[in-house]
């Protein structure tokens, strides 16, 4: 279960206190977005910052570190080339965390730089199944997830995640499935629905 910018259905996505409470709530890992700043300085907010204001990448690792799995998501990397965001990002992160991208030339970077640590290609939008081989998982967009398109990325060797799942039928419809993980704004809810309850004694 990972919580897409931490709790953000109670909370403003991508701030300390999202991540916080989902921690507090037991998610399995929690999603957090890289961007650099005007500065280079790294980061945690979904869109381009605009203006000072958004956690660095530090203040949010030093806050879930130990205490929750991390998958961060870069995003557009590629426009940040000048600030080496890939470089940087992965020098601050333990072998354990998980790297999400869209940009396939971004993961093979990672894949270079730290061939161990994972990754998930996003895929859809123009980017086929097959560009993610050499991922550790394919990552797909709720509406674009296909009973086939699981199949063909377990013929590759991949794990399966799905974005952005916030209703309890829909979740268990894609356990179903066999989906490796599901990015959730309300991990408290998917806890509850994926938990099995306990039987009765007897």
């Amino acid at each position: 279960m990972i919580a897409h910018g931490g709790a953000s259905w109670d909370l403003p996505e991508n701030t300390l206190p999202a991540f916080a409470r989902a921690i507090e709530v037991g998610a399995d890992y929690v999603e957090l977005d890289v961007h650099a700043d005007r500065n280079g300085r790294l980061v945690v907010t979904h869109d381009p910052p605009r203006a000072p204001g958004p956690s660095s990448l530090e203040e949010a690792l030093d806050l879930c570190r130990g205490r929750i799995g991390l998958m961060v998501e870069l995003k557009t990397p590629g426009r940040y080339k000048r600030h080496d965001l890939v470089r940087r990002t992965l020098a601050l992160l333990d072998d354990d965390a998980v790297i999400v991208c869209f940009q396939r030339p971004a993961l093979e970077e990672v894949r270079r730089l730290r061939p161990g640590m994972r990754t998930v290609q996003h895929v859809g939008f123009g980017v086929s199944i097959r560009a993610a081989a050499g991922a550790w998982a394919a990552g797909f967009q709720d509406r674009r997830v296909t009973r086939r398109g699981v199949a063909a990325a377990r013929r590759l060797g991949l794990e399966t995640t799905v974005y952005t799942v916030n209703e309890p039928e829909r979740m268990l419809e894609l356990a179903a499935l066999g989906v490796t993980g599901i990015f959730t704004d309300r991990p408290d809810l998917a806890l509850r629905a994926l938990t099995p309850s306990p039987r009765p004694p007897g």
